[in-house]
C-alpha cells in the first residue's frame, strides 16, 4: 500500500510521529549549529597574534599593517588590531611589539654556512689593521689552545701589508714557529701559511701551481706563504685534520643561533655545504633546524660530468622541501681584484702585465650551463671581473636560446629558432624556458654595455652590499688595481635595478659579518661607519631603504623560487618575521648598523629572543 494511504488511515500516529520527528530534527539542528560554531571558532583561532606593531609587509598591495595572525606556521591575516580580535582564541599566544618595526625575516642569498660556523671557534682578524696586531692575536690564540695541532683563522685584509698587498710566512714564523698556521684572507681567495704549514703540505720552490691557483714566490724563488685561490690553498688544507661529525653539528647549531640573532630565517649556500646536507637533515629530524637552507653544489673545471649531474639529481630528489632544498649549481669563473685573479676585459691599471684569467674554458662553461638549465637547475656563477660577468651573461643568453620552446616578443617574433639577441632586440623579450632565474654572484665591476642585460635576460644580480664598504682595502687596493674609470662601475646596484634587473642581497659569510645591518647601511650610504668618504663611494649607486629591504626579503625569495610562499608578510605565506630595536624608516641612514634584532620568528615559532625584549608571551623556549 502506498505510504500516502497509510498516512490517511492512521492520522493520529502520523501526527505524533511528525511532531516527534520535528522536535528531534530541531534538536539536531541546534547541536549541528553549535558544533559548526565551535569548529568555526577553532578554525579561525590563531596560534599566535602579533599586535601593536609597525609592520612593513613588503607586499605592495598592503605595505603597512599593525597586526597579524599566525596558524600552523603560516600567516592567516594581516591588518589592524581590531581585525585581529576574531583570531584571538583561549590558547592564542600574543606578542606585543611595543610599536616597533616588524619586517619579513631576512634571507642571506650568498653564504658559506659550514665554513662560517666553524670560523666562530677560530681566530678572527677582521678588525685587526696591523701586522703586529695580527701577530699578537695569533700568539694569544696559540697560547690559549696548546693542544690544537693546527692554528686556523681568517679575516686579514690586503691593505695591512702595504704596497705588496700580500702576506709573508716570516711574520707567522716569528710568533708560532712550532705548529702549522693557516689564515684565510677576508675574501676567501688568498691564504697565508707559515713555514710549518708549507712543510706539512710538501710545498717547495719546485711545487707547480695548480691550474686555477698560484703559489706566490719571492725573489729567491722560495714560497712566501701566500697562496692565491682555493686550488692553491687546498694543497695545505688537504693535510689539516678535519672536524668530527659532532664538532660540525655543534658548529651548525652555533651558526644557526647567530643567524637567527641577526634576523636571518633562510640562507642560500654558495658553496661548501652540499656535502653536509645529511647533517642538516639530522638537525631537522631532531627538531633543531631554525634556518631554512637552499644549497648549491660547486662544479669544478674542466667540464661538467655525468657523475656530477647524477649527484645533483639525487640531492634534488631527496631534499626539496621548505626547510632543506637542492636544485642549484655553483661555478667559479674567476678570482678577486685585490690579487689580480679576477678576469678583466682590459689589463689591470696598476699592473698592465696582468688581466686575470678565466677558470673555465668558455665553450665548456656555456655547454654546462645550458645542460643544467635544461634539467631544471638554477645556476649561480661567481663573476667579479667585467670579463667574467660578460661570459656569465653570454652563457645564460646562450642557454635560454637553446632551451627555449616558444620565444616571443611584443610586436614581433623569432621564427625559426634560434632567435638571435642583438642590440636592437626589445627589452621585453620573453623566453619560455624552465624559469631558471640564473644568478651572477658578486659583480664587483662591469662593462656599461652589460648592465641592462640583467633586466633583458631575467638574470638575478646576487650581490653583497658590505663588499662595497669603502675602507682602506677598497680605496687603496681594490680601486687602484682597476683604475678610476672602471671604479665608476663598482657594485652597480642602482644601475642594474634602474635598467630592470632584480637584486638579491647576502653577506658571503664568513667573508664579512653574518649580520645584514652593516650591509643595509652600506647600500643606503656607500660610506664607512665613520662617514667616509664625505660624498660616498660611487654615490650614484646608492639605493633606497625599500629597495634594500626587498633585496633581502621578497627579492631574495624570488631569487630562490620562493616568492609565492616567502619574502613578504601576507596571508598564505610562512610566518617568518623579525622585530627590530629601531625603526629604519625613522632613523638616519648612518645609524642603520646599530640595529639589533629583538625577536626572530621562523614558521610561527620564536627561535631567538633578545634579553632586551619582554613583549612576547610566545617566547618561552627561545634560544
Amino acid at each position: 500500500m502506498p505510504l500516502s494511504s497509510q498516512s490517511v488511515q492512521y492520522p493520529q500516529i502520523s501526527r505524533r510521529l511528525g511532531s516527534s520527528a520535528r522536535r528531534i530534527t530541531a534538536s539536531l539542528l541546534v547541536v549541528v549549529a553549535l558544533s559548526a560554531i565551535g569548529i568555526a571558532q577553532n578554525a579561525i583561532s590563531a596560534d599566535t597574534v602579533l599586535l601593536n606593531a609597525r609592520i612593513y609587509t613588503v607586499n605592495p598591495r598592503q605595505p603597512w599593517a599593525e597586526a597579524l595572525a599566525v596558524r600552523g606556521g603560516n600567516i592567516v591575516a594581516v591588518g589592524t588590531a581590531a581585525q585581529m580580535q576574531k583570531y584571538r582564541g583561549p590558547s592564542s599566544k600574543v606578542i606585543d611589539a611595543g610599536g616597533r618595526l616588524v619586517l619579513p625575516g631576512f634571507t642571506d642569498c650568498h653564504i658559506h654556512f659550514m665554513g662560517g660556523s666553524l670560523s666562530l671557534q677560530r681566530i678572527n682578524l677582521e678588525d685587526v689593521k696591523t701586522i703586529s696586531g695580527i701577530q699578537q692575536r695569533v700568539k694569544e690564540f696559540a697560547a690559549a689552545h696548546p693542544k690544537d695541532p693546527w692554528i686556523l683563522g681568517r679575516g686579514w685584509s690586503y691593505d695591512v701589508f702595504g704596497a705588496a698587498a700580500l702576506p709573508d710566512k716570516k711574520y707567522l714564523d716569528e710568533v708560532v714557529p712550532d705548529r702549522p698556521v693557516l689564515l684565510e684572507g677576508y675574501d676567501g681567495h688568498t691564504y697565508w701559511a707559515n713555514s710549518k704549514a708549507l712543510a706539512a703540505a710538501g710545498i717547495t720552490r719546485n711545487t707547480p701551481d695548480p691550474p686555477t691557483g698560484k703559489i706566490v714566490h719571492d725573489a729567491q724563488d722560495d714560497p712566501t706563504g701566500a697562496l692565491k685561490e682555493d686550488a692553491a690553498a687546498e694543497l695545505v688544507q688537504g693535510v689539516i685534520p678535519q672536524p668530527s661529525r659532532e664538532e660540525r653539528l655543534q658548529a651548525l647549531r652555533q651558526g644557526m643561533h647567530e643567524a637567527n640573532k641577526a634576523g636571518l630565517v633562510r640562507v642560500h649556500s654558495a658553496g661548501g655545504d652540499f656535502e653536509f646536507l645529511p647533517l642538516l637533515d639530522q638537525l631537522r629530524q631532531q627538531g633543531q633546524l631554525t634556518v631554512r637552507f637552499y644549497v648549491s653544489d660547486i662544479v669544478s673545471p674542466p667540464e661538467l660530468t655525468e657523475k656530477e649531474i647524477s649527484k645533483l639529481e639525487q640531492a634534488r630528489a631527496k631534499y626539496h622541501d621548505a626547510w632543506i632544498s637542492g636544485g642549484a649549481v655553483k661555478f667559479f669563473l674567476d678570482g678577486v681584484i685585490e690579487s689580480h685573479t679576477a678576469a678583466m676585459l682590459q689589463p689591470y691599471t696598476d699592473d698592465p702585465s696582468q688581466s686575470g684569467k678565466l677558470f673555465w674554458d668558455p665553450a665548456k662553461y656555456k655547454h654546462a650551463v645550458a645542460e643544467l638549465n635544461g634539467r631544471g637547475f638554477q645556476v649561480f656563477t661567481h663573476a667579479i671581473g667585467d670579463r667574467a660577468v660578460r661570459l656569465a651573461l653570454d652563457a645564460y643568453e646562450n642557454s635560454y636560446r637553446s632551451n627555449a620552446t616558444a620565444p616571443a616578443m611584443s610586436g614581433g617574433g623569432c621564427d625559426p629558432l634560434p632567435c638571435s639577441l642583438t642590440k636592437a632586440t626589445p627589452l621585453n623579450i620573453v623566453f619560455d624556458t624552465k624559469d631558471s632565474r640564473d644568478r651572477v654572484e658578486h659583480i664587483e665591476t662591469i662593462s656599461a654595455a652589460d648592465i641592462p642585460r640583467f633586466g633583458q635576460l631575467g638574470v638575478i644580480a646576487s650581490m653583497q652590499p658590505l663588499h662595497a664598504y669603502p675602507d682602506a682595502d677598497t680605496l687603496k687596493v681594490w680601486s687602484p688595481n682597476i683604475g678610476p674609470e672602471r671604479t665608476t662601475r663598482a657594485w652597480v646596484w642602482h644601475s642594474i635595478a634602474a635598467s630592470g634587473g632584480r637584486l638579491a642581497f647576502g653577506s658571503d659569510w664568513p667573508v664579512v659579518t653574518l649580520s645584514p645591518w652593516p650591509g643595509v647601511q652600506t647600500a643606503l650610504t656607500r660610506k664607512t661607519a665613520e662617514g667616509t668618504p664625505a660624498g660616498g663611494f660611487v654615490p650614484n649607486e646608492r639605493i633606497t631603504l625599500p629597495q634594500t629591504i626587498e633585496a633581502y626579503t621578497l627579492g631574495a625569495a624570488y631569487a630562490g623560487h620562493r616568492e609565492k610562499t616567502e619574502g613578504s608578510l601576507q596571508p598564505g605565506k610562512v610566518a617568518d618575521f623579525i622585530i627590530l630595536s629601531q625603526d629604519l624608516f625613522k632613523v638616519p641612514a648612518n645609524e642603520t648598523n646599530k640595529t639589533q634584532v629583538l625577536l626572530t620568528v621562523v614558521g610561527g615559532k620564536v627561535v631567538y629572543q633578545s634579553p632586551a625584549f619582554t613583549g612576547s608571551a610566545a617566547a618561552a623556549g627561545a634560544k
